[in-house]
């Protein structure tokens, strides 16, 4: 039986090889170098990426939450995190609304952005590799995709800072589903236990704070 489920995941990593050839930074660059685009949108990294979809759109919504942001970022970026974190989860294929699979900017803007974030991209690619196989594989994969998904709904709340640490994690959680790094989700999931810690303690705080204001403007 073992060796059956080997064999199922070394053809299943065999076609994904095929299918693609290169790793995201690789992919987004030749997005950004494809003269025949006048515009990148979500759909087309989507296309690119194929069956790692999962993984690449993940990072993509979430890396833009890791730098403080201007005030309603989150929630943008967020509810495409819950519709894949939601999906990974019940084991869907990947699947963006048309609303926001359009989204798209000149390829112009888009190279921009791919050649100050590839050479950092490319640095995490390289220190990443397949190991503990079973922490990325359904059925760990369906765990990872609930994590993500609360982790993508904290994010989405308009909580002072608190979209940095669950952003982080998410990050790791993507770069671990599309390298099959173990390793990388252990991150995460630390990661993702101290920033629902962090975000617990936040939300404490203002509940508690408010109280006090109202109490002490009533009475």
């Amino acid at each position: 039986m073992t060796g059956d489920a080997e064999a199922d995941r070394e053809t299943y990593e065999s076609g994904r090889s095929r299918r693609h050839g290169g790793r995201l930074s690789e992919i987004l660059s030749g997005l950004a170098a494809d003269e025949g685009r006048p515009r990148i949108s979500v759909a087309d990294i989507f296309q690119a990426m194929g069956d790692r979809a999962f993984g690449a759109l993940i990072l993509i919504f979430a890396v833009p939450n890791i730098v403080p942001t201007p005030p309603g970022t989150s929630a943008l970026t967020g509810t495409p995190l819950v519709f894949l974190a939601a999906q990974l989860m019940l084991g869907q294929k990947p699947w963006l609304p048309r609303i926001i699979a359009d989204r798209s900017m000149t390829r112009q803007d888009f190279a921009a952005i791919i050649t100050r974030v590839t050479p950092w991209l490319a640095k995490a690619e390289r220190m990443l590799r397949p190991r503990l196989g079973f922490l990325v594989y359904p059925p760990a994969e369906y765990l990872i995709g609930f994590v993500c998904l609360l982790l993508a709904v904290i994010l989405a709340l308009p909580v002072p800072l608190g979209n940095i640490l669950p952003a982080i994690a998410i990050c790791f959680f993507s770069f671990g589903i599309l390298e099959r790094d173990g390793i990388c989700v252990l991150i995460g999931a630390v990661i993702a236990a101290i920033a629902g810690v962090v975000v617990a303690g936040v939300v404490y705080a203002l509940v508690k704070g408010f109280l006090l204001l109202l109490q002490a403007t009533l009475f």
